[in-house]
């Protein structure tokens, strides 16, 4: 294995890397100001957005859960990987040639992300050029009875499998892939004697994330004489996770931010026939059942977001088979729908056609029309309600109504609820005061209940965001304190802890623009302001931290090398006022950072004249003329001193 990766070659990376388009690969990012993104926490549940990035800065932070750090701390903490996987990565991205301190330039880590990722990605190679062979026959006819042509298998990477227990694990080992690499990645399984391929005879669908790396696959069952199931996904790997991947993201992600529109059906070649037909937002769970990570996924790619900056809700459609599958499915769905800030949508296809089959007998247009019918989730759970009952009877009207009031008391919006409130009276054939009577009670009944936002799953995932860090390299920068040798670390200081008062404002801004925007300040006047006097403690040991640090001043590093430079605990501090935003009207950067600058100068310069006068009170002229003499010099120079800061 080889040693730690070069030190300059991480700041390489670090540098050439923009964290803006690494992060906005997995939310999806605005504008936030000068210099500035936000969006929805990938690591909490959230409504308004409060995660931040600076990619001038290189470094992100959440105001809501705390998580905070560098372009490789959030590829950790997102995918799961160590510190060096993280660094090579980004450089395999850049085409950078990584130097170890040993002299070697690869590491070969047998079940390492990288080496899974490699693996996929050589099997989806084989399994597209196998989809050609003449014992492919029956994949291309299985596509082809689905109005799939050769064209559309491209499109979205279909492949075939071989009927045989060795041909990719043959193929792959070739390439110089072990077996143990192939388990690991889960192409292969382990029989009694010796490995087997995981997927045989079978039709395959490469399963990507949001930048359109391979992590798996889904596999559909062709040959009569396969006893497995009908759809067979990879297993979960360490970077394959079922409850987290939607299949078709990768294609649907900028549609889907852009029109602020997902459309989920249940299938792979649902998703196929709905993007085949325009329907470019469509995605599919991959082996289990639609969730709340599926469902967090979403909302970072949309940006759902839920407050008064809000001016246009995006929709959620979900597509279900009428079938008792399909209708368990919906009241999961529903059961979920409060995690969304966007509206949700119901679309079920006449006759029970799912958009595969629509597509294939009554053509695109059918798709587009079954997504722009779509009716809302609340209307389509209430009308299921009614379903159950007899409204010709008395006790099926108050069944019905007992059933339906909680639905409709969940609705968010209270115009939309007293709305469906008096369409279900007519419905049900009650009075339209009766019924709102039943919709505030069920109300008053669930309002005792836990909200999503705050169930204790969500709770517990977001406590545990922290320990998903994987490994750090000792020399990359802290976002949080590391343990000491017992265990226990120092509590870290946050923004959350300083003062409200204006002069800690003052100083805490100073030090936020000398972080954010050191091309703005003269390196004379940032180390003028960094040597005066700080009155707050905490932004006094951020002010020491700058000051060890300055050699670095402008350049790409000098945020990470000012968060290495202070004490672990005050880390977090550093990473937050250097993502934090400024009070900056329009583009008036170097304004407001030459009028922070001088204020806080001149404060020093009228604490120095304070002090100078009352030592030029207490001396006595005529005792000491030489020190009188040296005060009076030193209270001009510091007027001088004064005029020449304003004059800049």
């Amino acid at each position: 294995m080889a040693g730690l990766i070069r030190r300059s070659d991480i700041d390489e990376v670090r540098s050439r890397t923009n964290i803006g388009e690494i992060v906005g690969e997995y939310v999806t990012l605005k504008s936030a100001g000068i210099g500035s993104m936000k969006g929805l926490c990938p690591f909490h549940d959230e409504r308004s957005p409060s995660f931040h990035v600076r990619p001038q800065v290189g470094f992100y932070h959440c105001f809501g859960c705390g998580e905070g750090g560098d372009v490789f701390s959030f590829l950790q903490k997102m995918d799961h990987v160590t510190f060096s996987e993280a660094v090579e990565r980004l450089a395999q991205r850049l085409n950078y040639t990584l130097t170890y301190e040993d002299g070697g330039q690869a590491r070969e880590d047998g079940g390492s992300r990288r080496r899974i990722l490699a693996a996929n990605e050589a099997a989806e190679t084989f399994f597209r050029e196998q989809l050609q062979s003449p014992a492919a026959e029956p994949a291309r006819a299985f596509l082809g009875e689905r109005g799939f042509d050769p064209a559309a298998a491209a499109r979205f990477s279909i492949g075939f499998a071989p009927n045989s227990y060795d041909a990719l694990s043959g193929h792959l080992v070739k390439q110089g892939f072990t077996i143990e690499e192939l388990l690991a990645a889960g192409l292969v399984g382990q029989g009694d004697r010796s490995a087997y391929d995981r997927f045989r005879g079978r039709l395959i669908w490469p399963i990507k994330d949001v930048t359109g790396q391979t992590l798996g696959f889904g596999a559909r069952k062709l040959l009569e004489s396969d006893q497995g199931p009908k759809y067979l996904n990879t297993p979960e790997t360490a970077v394959y996770r079922k409850s987290q991947v939607l299949y078709g993201l990768d294609l649907a992600k900028r549609d889907i931010a852009r029109g602020k529109q997902v459309v989920v059906v249940e299938g792979y070649t649902d998703v196929m026939a709905c993007h085949l037909a325009g329907v470019t937002t469509a995605v599919a769970t991959s082996g289990t059942a639609f969730g709340v990570e599926h469902i967090k996924v979403i909302r970072r790619v949309m940006g759902d977001t839920d407050n008064a900056d809000t001016t246009q809700l995006g929709e959620v459609i979900f597509t279900f088979d009428p079938d008792e599958a399909g209708q368990k499915a919906a009241s999961r769905a529903f059961a979920e729908e409060q995690r969304f800030a966007a509206q949700t949508f119901v679309a079920v296809a006449p006759d029970g056609l799912d958009p595969c089959d629509l597509r294939l007998k009554k053509g695109d247009d059918a798709i587009r029309m079954l997504v722009s019918g779509r009716k809302p989730m609340y209307e389509f759970m209430v009308r299921r309600r009614l379903d159950q009952f007899d409204l010709e009877t008395v006790e099926g009207r108050v069944g019905a109504l007992r059933a339906a009031a909680p639905v409709v008391a969940g609705i968010r919006d209270q115009s939309m609820q007293s709305g469906y409130a008096r369409t279900l009276a007519g419905w049900i054939g009650l009075e339209p005061g009766e019924v709102s009577r039943a919709v505030q009670t069920a109300r008053r009944q669930s309002s005792a209940r836990p909200s999503p936002d705050r169930a204790p799953s969500d709770q517990g995932a977001a406590a545990a965001a922290p320990a998903r860090m994987g490994e750090r390299d000792p020399r990359s920068p802290a976002d949080s304190p590391q343990p000491d040798q017992e265990g226990s670390s120092a509590p870290s200081i946050t923004m959350s802890d300083l003062p409200s008062d204006p002069v800690t404002r003052l100083e805490r801004e100073l030090l936020m623009a000398v972080l954010q925007h050191p091309g703005e300040i003269d390196r004379e006047i940032a180390l003028r302001a960094l040597h005066t006097s700080f009155t707050v403690p905490a932004l006094s040991t951020v002010r020491d931290a700058l000051v060890g640090a300055f050699e670095h001043y402008g350049t790409a590093q000098w945020v990470a090398r000012a968060a290495e430079e202070a004490p672990s605990a005050f880390a977090p501090l550093v990473t937050q006022l250097a993502i934090a935003p400024l009070p900056i009207r329009g583009d008036h950067v170097r304004e407001y950072c030459t009028g922070v600058t001088t204020s806080l100068i001149e404060r020093d310069l009228l604490r120095r004249k304070t002090e100078l006068l009352g030592a030029l009170q207490r001396s006595d002229a005529a005792a000491d003329p030489q020190r009188y003499r040296t005060l009076q010099r030193q209270l001009v120079d510091l007027e001088a001193e004064r005029r020449r800061i304003r004059a800049e």
